[in-house]
């Protein structure tokens, strides 16, 4: 798997399966000829004697390197990670050890849409609306306490993805604080939280992302 997309301020972020690393690096040096290597906060900087760079940030969960072989081992290595991918009526939650689903649960709720009434009508409806919003992240909550929380001990990191404010209200009920400290910086672009959607974010979870910026 390698997607990209652009990057704020300028290049573009590239995710790359680390079974795939070393051959993306090689076709680095082939595009841009040989490089200096470094390792920064993030993870490691390739700077290409051409002036083009590549910023390798580690997946979730795994620890910093030294060089890029160390990079490339522990990118490699499997982790086991937590995922929770919510939005605003449905959520799924799941364990995975490497690229191996262990445990999930789905579950959806109904949250109504957005209404173009006007006056009390209106008011009464986005009651209405919050009410079921938050009783559907209570439930997303109980699913993740059940799935996460015993093996909260046992995870590297806890990837998130869908909609941000739907995450933040699951992760907000108190029982689920053991698992703030997992979260990555990470969050998936999925679709409505499906069984097969969960699946799919392993690949993605696992992934190194990497911002490339070409020689100006």
């Amino acid at each position: 798997m390698t997607t990209s997309r652009p990057a704020a301020g300028g290049g573009r972020w590239v995710d790359v399966d680390p079974d795939r690393l070393t051959r993306w690096v090689d076709g680095f040096r082939e595009r841009h000829g040989d490089y200096a290597q470094r390792p920064t906060e993030e993870g490691v900087l390739l700077a290409a004697f051409d002036g083009a760079t590549a910023a390798l940030h580690p997946p979730p969960g795994a620890p910093l390197a030294t060089d890029l072989a160390d990079f490339v081992d522990t990118a490699r290595t499997p982790r086991r990670i937590g995922l929770l991918l919510a939005r605003k009526s449905a959520v799924a939650v799941g364990v995975a050890d490497g690229d191996r689903l262990l445990a999930s649960k789905v579950d959806s709720s109904y949250v109504q849409g957005r209404t173009a009434a006007g006056g009390w009508s209106q008011q009464r409806f986005a009651r209405r609306r919050d009410n079921q919003a938050r009783a559907a992240a209570r439930e997303a909550a109980d699913l993740a306490a059940r799935i996460l929380l015993p093996e909260a001990g046992t995870l590297s990191a806890l990837v998130c993805g869908g909609d941000r404010r739907a995450v933040d209200a699951v992760l907000a009920d108190p029982r689920l604080a053991p698992l703030l400290p997992l979260r990555a910086d990470r969050l998936l672009e999925v679709a409505e939280p499906r069984h097969a959607v969960l699946v799919e974010a392993i690949a993605a979870a696992r992934a190194v992302s990497i911002l490339v910026r070409d020689p100006v």
